[in-house]
């Protein structure tokens, strides 16, 4: 089991430190538009990775997959709903967007926060299952939210944001995801809820962030292309989570067979 220290560490690197995407514009827009656009397929295979590969698995394991299915679903329409209402919600490559240039800034600031919130629960909730299961969640949380600062800070310059102003804004708003992990980890550290619930809608946020807002930028991006560098990014993302995500779980289950073998020999010499 994680401790709180942990989630609150990890949570900074899923939100915090994936600000270095929006600082990078800062000091050279070229640079971060690059970055923008081959970490976001990396970040798509990702996200997929870890809802398919890790947390829907591990939601079987600790409930009813039937009803983590389900909720998977309602996750992906409530955030396909949540992102009709708020339609600054996503913004990765298509900073040119109509919808976005109207929006006005304490909407691109209110969006982004609300999105740091949920990535910090998403956190709390792999921790909560075990500590591998918590990092390969904020691998891909901190691979989706690098080129999306692109995003944000570009957007909120656009506006007329002085540069201190969009630093200052968005490590407030990306402390939102530390605040949300250390809460909702200690909710679930003390109530009984049901992870397999909570592990279904985290899915359905990935596979709805992946699915409906960044692959059809690659279709975009690559429409003459069969297989161009954007399209490896993504299998090179869902492969490198994939991997993780194995090895991860199997360490630790050869750690615990390992202790479990030395504590059983044990107890056989003391009863001798």
């Amino acid at each position: 089991m994680a401790t709180l220290t942990e989630v609150i560490f990890y949570s900074l690197i899923g939100g915090v430190f994936s600000l270095i995407g929006g600082f990078l514009l800062i000091s050279n827009k070229r640079k971060a538009d690059l970055l923008s656009t081959y970490a976001t397929p990396f970040a798509a295979g990702a996200l997929l990775a870890a809802a398919f590969l890790d947390l829907l698995p591990e939601a079987s394991h600790v409930g009813d997959i039937e009803k983590a299915l389900g909720f998977t679903l309602v996750g992906i329409l409530a955030f396909f709903l949540l992102e009709r209402f708020l339609r600054v919600f996503h913004h990765h490559h298509d900073h040119d967007d109509e919808h976005q240039d109207e929006a006005p800034a304490s909407m691109i600031i209110i969006g982004d926060t609300l999105h740091n919130f949920i990535d910090g629960i998403a956190i709390a909730s792999g921790f909560l299952i075990d500590v591998q299961t918590g990092v390969v969640v904020t691998l891909a949380v901190a691979a989706h939210e690098i080129p999306q600062e692109v995003g944000d800070f570009g957007l909120l310059l656009k506006k007329g944001l002085s540069k201190k102003s969009v630093i200052k804004v968005n490590i407030l708003s990306a402390l939102a995801s530390t605040f949300a992990a250390g809460l909702f980890y200690t909710l679930g550290d003390s109530v009984d809820l049901d992870l397999s619930i909570v592990l279904g809608i985290i899915s359905g946020m990935f596979i709805y962030i992946a699915v409906s807002d960044i692959i059809p930028s690659i279709h975009k991006h690559e429409e003459n292309q069969i297989a161009g560098p954007q399209t490896i990014l993504l299998i090179l993302g869902a492969i490198i989570v994939g991997t993780v995500s194995s090895y991860l779980h199997g360490f630790i289950d050869n750690e615990d067979d390992h202790n479990h073998s030395h504590s059983y020999i044990n107890n056989d010499q003391e009863r001798i």
